[in-house]
This record gives C-alpha cells, sequence and structure tokens, in this order.
C-alpha cells in the first residue's frame, strides 16, 4: 500500500517548529485530532533508537492508547524518520522555505483498520493544530 502524505507550511522559523514537534512540554498542548481528546503525557527520547511515547485519550476517559515509536533517523531541524509498533514507518521532513516559513511533510504507512480518507484527515487534523499552536506561541 501506497504511504500516505500531507503538509503544511507554518510561518515560524525551522528551529521553532522542530522544538515545538519534539518537546514534550508543546507536544501534551497540540498532539491531539479534536477538542474532545487530549495528549496528558508525552516521553520523548530523540536519537536513533530512542523511543517516544504519548498518552492520547477522551477527555471523557471512554479511551485511551499510548502512541509509541522508535527512531529510524533524526537529522535535526530537518528530518525524523521511526517506526511503530506493528512495522509501519513514518517520514517527517522540517523544509526551511525562508527565515520565517517551514514546511512539514509528513508522510506514513497506512493501517489496515480504517480507510485511507479517515488517517488521512486524522493525521491531517493534527498536523493543522500542532500548525495553529506554534503560530499562536
Amino acid at each position: 500500500m501506497e504511504p500516505i502524505k500531507i503538509d503544511i507550511t507554518i510561518l515560524a522559523p525551522v528551529q521553532k517548529v522542530w522544538n515545538y514537534y519534539n518537546d514534550p512540554k508543546h507536544i501534551t498542548k497540540w498532539n491531539f485530532a479534536h477538542e474532545s481528546w487530549q495528549c496528558p503525557s508525552s516521553e520523548n527520547d530523540l536519537r536513533v533508537g530512542g523511543k517516544f511515547k504519548n498518552r492520547m485519550e477522551a477527555k471523557d476517559g471512554s479511551f485511551g492508547f499510548d502512541f509509541e515509536g522508535v527512531y529510524d533517523e533524526v537529522i535535526p531541524d530537518q528530518k525524523i524518520k521511526y517506526h511503530m509498533e506493528d512495522g509501519r514507518n513514518v517520514d517527517i521532513a522540517f523544509n526551511k522555505i525562508d527565515e520565517n516559513t517551514t514546511k512539514v511533510n509528513i508522510s506514513f504507512d497506512p493501517e489496515k483498520q480504517n480507510s485511507v480518507e479517515m488517517q488521512r484527515d486524522g493525521w491531517y487534523a493534527i498536523l493543522d493544530k500542532f500548525h495553529k499552536y506554534v503560530e499562536n506561541h
């Protein structure tokens, strides 16, 4: 199956975008697709072989799960590659357009439970939340 690709342009320097994407104190503020969800905790060991774990929970406590992965490549301010426990791969590129503009490109292997459209929409909703968080802080 082809990877799903999404991207967004953020009006912020690449270093800020990188930091907000990878620092747990920021991750917990933006890493959810909808207001009815939250990310109460985040751990991130950002290095090759390092792991991350983000707790995703419905605010009403009805459902929750850990989103986890292991880093395969880390190039500061440029690129992250990781794989999830089920073997799916994710590539994230941080492209500096100019001093105050960064384009984030994400490519991820789809899972088989949900439609490609639903997965794209969910990941894009989180990326859009990230974009708004970075531009407003």
